[in-house]
C-alpha cells in the first residue's frame, strides 16, 4: 500500500511540474511579481490569449529553463493546434502526456522534429537554436538580411534560421553581438519570442532610427503586420504616399500606420517625393508580357511528392497574371486552363499578340531527391541575347530572394521556346518537385504566390533596366 501511495505521489508531482506552464487562470498576469516591468505587456498578452499561465503561487519564474514538451505546448496553443491527447509518432511521448496532442499536431505540420531516432526527448531543455527552428517553421519566417552574430552556427542551415529570426525582429541576441545558440532558453526568453512572433507591435528592430518621412514608389504598397511577405496585410498605400519611418528590420521599414506599427518593403520607398502620377497612368507605354505556363493537358511535365508540374505552373502563371494586370501591364497567357499546346504554338501566339517579353514557367526534377534550388535560362544567340540574359538574371534574383531556395544560377540553353523566340525570353525552373523541401514550397499556396510576386518584380526590374538602356 505504501508503494502505491509513493507511485501516485510521484505521478502527481510530475504532472504538476510538467503542466505548470499551462494551468488554469488562478494566477493573473498582473500578479507576476517576478516578471521585469519592461516585459509585462508581452507576458500579459500571452496570458490573456491563453498561451501561457503562471504557477499557483503567483510566480512566473522567468529564468527557469523550458523543456521541449513545454515549448511544443506553447507553440501549439499560440497556433491553436489540436491539443487533444493522442498517440504520437515518438516512442518517448505516450498518449497520456499532457503535451501529446500539441506535439503530434506540430509534428504533422512540419513544425517540430525528433532526434532522428524516433525520439522527441520531451524532458530535455530546449536550446535557443532549437527555439529558432521552432519559431521560424511555426510562423513561416523567410526574410533574411545582413545578420552577423559573432557566434553564428557554422552549419549553413542553422545560420540561416538564426538570420531569419533576427531579421523578423524576434530577437536581438545578447550584448556583445552574440546569440548563444546552445544555451538553454528561459521561460521569459521563450515567452518574448512567441509574443513577438504573434504580434508585430512587440518586435525588435535591427535599428531604431530617428523618425523620418519617406515616399512610396509602388502603385500599391502592402503594409504588413511584420517584416516579411509571410505576415498579414493590414493596409495598402498608394503611389507617392508620405510615410513616417520609425525603424528598420532587415530590408523592411517599420512605419506608423493608423496609430500602430506596420511594415513595408524598403525597395519601394524613397527619400524624396517624385512625380505625382503613378507609372501605369503616365503616357509611356507599359510592356505586354507573355506568360507561359509550362506543359498542360496530355503533357503533365514532371511529378513528385504528390505534385504535378502542369498544375503548379498554371497556378503560378495565373497569380502572375493578376500581379501584372494590377500593375498596369497587358498580359498574354499561352494557356489559362489544362490544355496541351505545342511549343511553337506558344511562341507564335505570344509574338502575334504583340508581346514584348516571354516568361516560361517550369519546375525541375532529378532522378534522386538531393538536387534542389532555382535556376533561370536564356538563349545565348539571336538578336535579343543581351536582353534575354538580363531578363533571366532579374527573374533569378527575385525568385531566390522570395522563395529562399538554393541559387543554381542563370544558365544558357537551346530550349525551343527560347531559341525560336523573336522577343526577349526566359525559362525559369522554380524549384525541384523531386526534392522534399522544395516540393513543400511548390505545393504551398503561399509559396506559389511568392513565386508569382517574384516574377512580377523581375518584370519591373527589367522594365526599369530596359527604359534606361
Amino acid at each position: 500500500m505504501k508503494k502505491n501511495i509513493r507511485i501516485y505521489f510521484y505521478v502527481f508531482s510530475v504532472l504538476l511540474i510538467a503542466g505548470n506552464m499551462f494551468l488554469g487562470k488562478e494566477t493573473s498576469a498582473s500578479t507576476f511579481q517576478d516578471v521585469p516591468g519592461q516585459y509585462q505587456r508581452e507576458i500579459s498578452y500571452l496570458f490573456t490569449n491563453n498561451v501561457i499561465t503562471g504557477y499557483p503561487n503567483g510566480e512566473f519564474r522567468p529564468n527557469q529553463a523550458v523543456t521541449r514538451e513545454e515549448a511544443a505546448t506553447m507553440i501549439g496553443r499560440a497556433l491553436k493546434l489540436d491539443g487533444t491527447r493522442q498517440k504520437t509518432s515518438f516512442s518517448d511521448v505516450g498518449s497520456e502526456s499532457y503535451a501529446s496532442g500539441y506535439i503530434q499536431s506540430a509534428y504533422q505540420k512540419g513544425i517540430i522534429q525528433g532526434d532522428g531516432n524516433g525520439l522527441f526527448r520531451p524532458y530535455d531543455n530546449m536550446t535557443r537554436l532549437e527555439m529558432a527552428y521552432l519559431i521560424v517553421r511555426a510562423f513561416n519566417l523567410n526574410e533574411t538580411s545582413a545578420v552577423n552574430f559573432t557566434d553564428m552556427p557554422t552549419n549553413p542551415e542553422a545560420a540561416a534560421v538564426v538570420n531569419k529570426l533576427k531579421t523578423a525582429g524576434i530577437t536581438n541576441g545578447y550584448p556583445g553581438n552574440v546569440f548563444m545558440p546552445n544555451k538553454s532558453i528561459t521561460r521569459i526568453e521563450f515567452a518574448l519570442m512567441v509574443a513577438r512572433a504573434l504580434n508585430a507591435e512587440f518586435r525588435t528592430a535591427d535599428e531604431t532610427v530617428k523618425p523620418v518621412t519617406k515616399y512610396v514608389t509602388a502603385d500599391v504598397l502592402n503594409v504588413r503586420s511584420g517584416p516579411g511577405t509571410g505576415y498579414q496585410i493590414i493596409g495598402k498605400l498608394t503611389y507617392g504616399s508620405a510615410i513616417l519611418v520609425t525603424g528598420q528590420s532587415g530590408t523592411w521599414y517599420a512605419i506608423t500606420y493608423n496609430g500602430k506599427t506596420g511594415y513595408v518593403s524598403s525597395a519601394y520607398v524613397i527619400d524624396q517625393p517624385t512625380q505625382t502620377t503613378p507609372p501605369n497612368q503616365q503616357p509611356s507605354k507599359k510592356k505586354t508580357i507573355a506568360v507561359d505556363a509550362g506543359h498542360g493537358g496530355s503533357d503533365p511535365g514532371a511529378s513528385g511528392n504528390g505534385l504535378v508540374e502542369k498544375d503548379i505552373t498554371l497556378d503560378v502563371a495565373t497569380r502572375l497574371q493578376k500581379y501584372l494586370t494590377d500593375g498596369g501591364y497587358k498580359v498574354v497567357m499561352t494557356r489559362n486552363n489544362d490544355t496541351y499546346i505545342s511549343l511553337d504554338e506558344r511562341v507564335n501566339y505570344a509574338v502575334k499578340q504583340g508581346a514584348d517579353i516571354f516568361i516560361s514557367i517550369h519546375v525541375n526534377s532529378y532522378t534522386g531527391n538531393s538536387a534542389n534550388g532555382t535556376e533561370s535560362y536564356y538563349y545565348n544567340g539571336g538578336n535579343h541575347a543581351t536582353e534575354s540574359k538580363q531578363l533571366a538574371t532579374f527573374m533569378q534574383k527575385r525568385l531566390v530572394n522570395e522563395l529562399d531556395t538554393t541559387n543554381r544560377g542563370v544558365k544558357t540553353n537551346t530550349y525551343r521556346v527560347l531559341k525560336t523566340n523573336t522577343i526577349p525570353a526566359t525559362l525559369v525552373e522554380l524549384a525541384f518537385i523531386t526534392n522534399s523541401e522544395d516540393a513543400k514550397k511548390l505545393g504551398s499556396a503561399t509559396y506559389r504566390d511568392k513565386a508569382a510576386h517574384a516574377l512580377y518584380l523581375g518584370v519591373i526590374d527589367y522594365d526599369n533596366w530596359d527604359g534606361n538602356n
